[in-house]
């Protein structure tokens, strides 16, 4: 394939906005916006002059012309029809986490793109930092000894906007599938994708009839390693990593959203005292479309894509099933 991938974008999501779509115009050689496809105009007005914004069905996507990817920043609930239909439409897909709302539509949705040799990709962005490599790294030196478990945290106060889509149900509205799928995610980074949740706990609004936050306990099937996660949206902000091993703590407060011209900042606890170890600015949304760019044009293979997607979402739908 081309190495200049064109894409359309359906929908213009808060993350579409602020990071995707300036990181995308950005990257002329890699990606050529050829629309956006918008039901609404009243958000459009940053892009206008630069991107052809249509106003109409998602569907028009079939009927432009030499498209070869989409990115969907649409909410949950709408996620697993515009994938299917781009798929069916031999369309490679960018899709905002969390992929579906369950574990069926899921595994279907990764069968027709394996089946159709086609790449779907979920975005965890922060799978890309560098500061990701770093801990990876003084894990496997032994900074911390042997690893014992994993704490991670990731919630934020309530919404000002009483109509966010995050709190509407039939949209896949809640906390499991919006803060918790990161928590979830970097669990299976450090422990592998053996682990199953054996416990949970989730508040569920009586009014809105969506969990607003909740916690749960994740264990690796193969060893003694687990994690402990914690999330909500009415919640004092916090966006953690840890890591307790025999010998010493490593943690990270700004792991999951890291804005590109943030310095992360780790912290060290070992038996030589504390150390804080700084990051260099990093974009990961960059890095991240750089890895998509490299699935599409066959340089990096989408199967590890498939099973990931379909184990995270396992995890989230136990997280549910476990529920008390």
């Amino acid at each position: 394939m081309k190495k200049t991938i064109n894409i359309v974008i359906l929908g213009l999501a808060d993350i579409a906005q602020r990071f995707v779509i300036p990181t995308l115009l950005g990257m002329p050689e890699h990606f050529s916006i050829k629309a956006i496809i918008s039901k609404s105009g009243r958000t459009t007005s940053l892009f206008k002059k630069k991107i052809n914004i249509i106003h109409g069905d998602y569907s028009e996507v079939s009927s432009i012309p030499n498209v070869d990817a989409v990115y969907i920043p649409l909410p949950n609930g709408l996620h697993a029809k515009w994938i299917e239909f781009c798929l069916l439409n031999k369309l490679h897909v960018l899709v905002e986490k969390s992929l579906s709302v369950s574990y069926k539509q899921t595994k279907k949705l990764n069968d027709i793109a394996s089946k159709n040799k086609l790449v779907l990709l979920e975005n965890f962005q922060f799978r890309f930092h560098n500061q990701m490599n770093v801990l990876k790294n003084m894990l496997s030196d032994g900074e911390i000894g042997k690893l014992r478990c994993l704490r991670s945290s990731f919630g934020f106060p309530p919404f000002k906007d009483k109509n966010n889509i995050r709190y509407i149900k039939d949209l896949g509205g809640g906390a499991v599938l919006d803060a918790g799928a990161y928590t979830i995610k970097v669990s299976q980074i450090f422990l592998g994708n053996d682990i199953e949740v054996k416990s949970s706990s989730l508040f569920i609004d009586p009014e809105l009839g969506i969990d607003l936050w909740g916690g749960a306990f994740l264990k690796s099937e193969s060893s003694n390693l687990f994690s402990e996660i914690a999330f909500g949206f009415d919640n004092h902000y916090q966006c953690n990593l840890e890591l307790w091993g025999s010998a010493g703590k490593l943690s990270s407060s700004r792991i999951f959203t890291a804005p590109p011209e943030f310095k992360v900042e780790l912290l060290l606890e070992n038996g030589f005292g504390k150390k804080n170890i700084r990051i260099d600015s990093d974009n990961h949304f960059e890095k991240m479309l750089f890895f998509f760019h490299s699935l599409v044009v066959g340089d990096d293979d989408p199967k590890n894509e498939y099973k990931d997607n379909i184990n995270q979402s396992r995890l989230l739908e136990e997280v549910f099933e476990k529920s008390s």
